[in-house]
């Protein structure tokens, strides 16, 4: 074989291993790590409403950390519906009377996330127990004149998408018109001048890190997760609300630009660095920033939102990193950071290390895995 020929095969050999490297897994190898690592997860805690102590006090299990774990479960059950999913949802629900933490005269956000699961329950089977306390708990909302309590960013991802879930199923633009005022609050008011800085497409995860406050590096602090919330609340809304419904317009140009702020500052490695300004300050792997990330990118170019030959590298390296580097064979997450609201909370992380609630981590996996997945040939 003479040189010419060797150097041809070469670059041809170099060239489609670049190219296998760039494309996403199949679909099998995707639900194979989503399976596992909820496999995991559901055999630790057979009793759905079992509560949850930690060192610091004893919570039930329909706070808002177990309400985002099953946000992932019914995606995951949205490409694979298995029975034993939905009667594990079921069972949760029902542990709880379909209630909610501090019933139904609650304002707190937090305690409102489970009734995303409800309701996507209700939908699949309609009895109106379901329905009947978090739809109760969202109508003294809008029928309330105050609209400042979204004081932290993350409360966007856990409302949210509940007031556009019920806006849809009873067709009344007095939850589309709530969620806005809520919304724009934290956005354009809360804090100094809200916690959206449309210069960076970030956001700050509450008013104590509103300038002067600063990283080492000197930049702001965008924490990773934070407006992972935002984007995952962003998606989750627009997913549901139907193209004329008031305000989605914002939504959306909201949801580009940070789609955009997202694509330099991706790691090398694929993730993105919990101080998404400062790859400094604790720059170690980390899941559920970058989960709800590729969740929200993956979304986005399945609905034409986003340019493929830009964002599709991007997701690619982003699930690869997620799939290879944090799921055990045995189904337990790695580099996931335990709950907090900035980058030092739970440091320092690591493959083995298990934070101190991991059914939120797999929530944001699983949501990433199943947009992941809708994507995949």
């Amino acid at each position: 074989m003479n040189t010419r020929v060797q150097i041809v095969i070469f670059l041809f050999l170099a060239v489609s291993i670049h190219s296998f490297g760039q494309d996403l897994p199949k679909k099998k190898k995707i639900l194979k790590s989503m399976t596992v690592a909820n496999a995991y997860f559901m055999k630790k805690w057979p009793d759905t409403g079992k509560p949850i102590v930690s060192p610091d006090r004893t919570r039930p299990s329909n706070i808002w950390t177990r309400g985002v774990y099953y946000e992932g479960l019914m995606a995951l059950y949205q490409i694979a519906p298995k029975k034993d999913y939905y009667n594990y949802a079921v069972s949760w629900g029902e542990s709880h009377k379909w209630g909610l933490r501090d019933g139904i005269k609650t304002r707190n956000a937090d305690n409102q996330c489970c009734g995303q699961t409800y309701i996507d329950l209700y939908l699949i089977d309609k009895k109106e127990e379901r329905i009947r306390d978090i739809k109760a708990s969202i109508d003294s909302l809008v029928s309330s004149s105050k609209f400042d309590d979204w004081t932290w960013v993350d409360a966007l991802q856990m409302a949210m998408p509940v007031m556009a879930k019920l806006g849809v199923i009873y067709n009344d633009t007095r939850y589309y018109e709530k969620m806005y005022q809520m919304y724009d609050h934290s956005k354009n008011i809360q804090g100094d001048k809200g916690l959206y800085n449309p210069a960076d497409g970030l956001w700050w995860r509450d008013k104590d890190f509103d300038p002067p406050y600063t990283e080492p590096n000197g930049q702001d602090c965008y924490w990773s997760r934070g407006n992972g919330w935002a984007v995952a609340a962003l998606v989750r809304v627009l997913d549901v609300m139907p193209a004329n419904a008031p305000h989605r317009e914002e939504y959306q140009k909201t949801y580009l630009e940070m789609m955009k702020a997202l694509v330099p500052i991706q790691r090398k490695d694929g993730f993105w660095n919990v101080s998404l300004h400062d790859s400094t300050n604790y720059g170690g792997k980390e899941l559920t920033g970058t989960a709800l990330f590729t969740y929200g990118m993956a979304w986005g170019l399945r609905k034409g939102l986003l340019d493929e030959k830009t964002y599709k590298p991007i997701i690619t390296k982003a699930w690869n990193a997620l799939a290879t580097d944090c799921v055990h064979d045995n189904g337990f997450l790695g580099y996931v950071q335990g709950t907090g609201k900035e980058p030092k909370d739970g440091q320092p992380l690591s493959y083995e290390k298990e934070p101190n609630f991991e059914d939120f981590g797999l929530g944001c996996f699983l949501l990433a895995g199943s947009e992941v997945y809708k994507l995949s040939k």
